[in-house]
């Protein structure tokens, strides 16, 4: 598929049978004119010069693509991290937020409302937020304030409020549940997704912002090595960060993408969060795409130890390249994903986020002794994983 054919097809709200808009009537005009505004307003001249500066002068990019020369020799192919890690913030998060309310500020928001469970998401928005002078509601389970304690400091700090949600399990999924309904009753704010879910045109807008990744990643590798890579790798949990660096490289049919979903326990237990496996189609969170559901079709609440890959849903955008085989997705347990948390930081001295750990787990398995060229998305930093793991 090209880039303009993706264009095309996502600006429609659908990625083959994926998407669309499933909510209730308050909240269609809203997103109707939020698209409206994305499309008028993202892809001019004005617009796409002061978001590059932002990302170039506040965020740091382009983020380095480091040949990592000892996990390499460990794995025995020869990998490059995309260091996503080095943001300001900490995260890929921010390539979105930036660029969401660079678009809130032109539609005159009053208030930004955002969900987190990793508490990247947070964290950016919480970040944006206080460089435009704009008040900051963030949504969180109570389970992840509790896991990622460092982040929700940070988003403190930053000016922001914390809205505990505890409902369900506390987590991601719930923190979205709620900031949808909040973002119904409250006409002035607006509603920054940090995924590449939900309803349309959210999961365009974050894909379309945070495809810098992937431009960045193919052009560095082009000026380091001549050519593309074999392969290139993420994790995934609603979808971002895979879906920034697999964009560009989706058209260059020799190359291949694969994403590490969390299996967390197992795939084969019921503490799990591999969508992408056993996941079947749902309208869920307002858009159509798969989801992980009980013997009645029912949303059931999910399970992994990266609390930013711990959803039961999936962007519509993801679904579907897994239905055409462009990409492949493979679970990562739980004790895989520290098992890479703990290589990297010995062998490179980079402490990856635990989701992005599941990234560095599946490269062991699918290039060990292959001799292969690949590009691991390092999404995020580890500092806030240390503690507990």
């Amino acid at each position: 598929m090209t880039n303009q054919a993706q264009n095309n097809t996502a600006k429609e709200g659908y990625y083959g049978q994926y998407g669309g808009m499933f909510v209730p009537p308050v909240l269609e005009g809203k997103l109707k004119n939020l698209s409206k505004a994305f499309y008028e307003t993202a892809f001019t001249q004005e617009f796409e010069e002061e978001f590059i500066h932002l990302l170039k002068t506040y965020v740091g990019r382009p983020s380095p693509l480091y040949f990592a020369k000892n996990l390499s020799e460990e794995i025995g192919s020869r990998i490059y991290l995309k260091r996503e890690d080095l943001n300001h913030t900490g995260a890929h998060k921010i390539n979105n937020t930036i660029g969401q309310i660079l678009l809130a500020k032109k539609l005159g928001a009053k208030q930004i409302l955002a969900e987190t469970g990793a508490g990247q998401h947070g964290v950016a928005t919480a970040t944006a937020a206080a460089l435009f002078g704009i008040k900051c509601k963030v949504f969180m389970g109570v389970e992840d304030i509790e896991r990622q304690a460092l982040n929700v400091d940070r988003m403190k700090l930053l000016g922001s409020e914390i809205v505990p949600v505890t409902q369900g399990l506390g987590t991601l999924k719930d923190a979205v549940d709620a900031a949808l309904g909040y973002y119904i009753e409250h006409p002035d704010a607006y509603y920054l997704l940090g995924s590449a879910v939900g309803p349309h045109p959210y999961p365009t807008m974050v894909s379309h912002f945070q495809s810098i990744i992937g431009k960045e990643a193919k052009k560095q590798l082009l000026e380091v090595e001549g050519k593309l890579p074999d392969s290139v790798i993420a994790c995934i949990g609603g979808g971002s960060n895979s879906i920034g660096i697999f964009r560009e490289f989706i058209p260059e049919e020799n190359v291949k993408l694969f994403a590490a979903e969390a299996a967390g326990q197992g795939i084969d237990t019921d503490k799990t969060a591999a969508t992408l496996t056993l996941g079947k189609n749902l309208i869920f969170q307002g858009a159509n795409s798969l989801c992980l559901v009980d013997e009645n079709g029912e949303a059931v609440n999910s399970h992994s130890i990266a609390a930013g890959l711990d959803y039961p849903g999936i962007g519509p955008e993801h679904a579907h390249l897994r239905d055409i085989g462009r990409v492949k997705y493979h679970g990562i347990t739980d004790d895989e994903a520290v098992a890479a948390f703990r290589l990297l930081s010995e062998k490179e001295g980079i402490i990856p986020a635990i989701e992005s750990a599941h990234a560095v787990a599946l490269a062991q398995k699918l290039l060990k002794n292959k001799n292969k060229l690949a590009i691991i998305n390092i999404s995020g930093r580890g500092d806030k994983d240390v503690e507990r793991l």
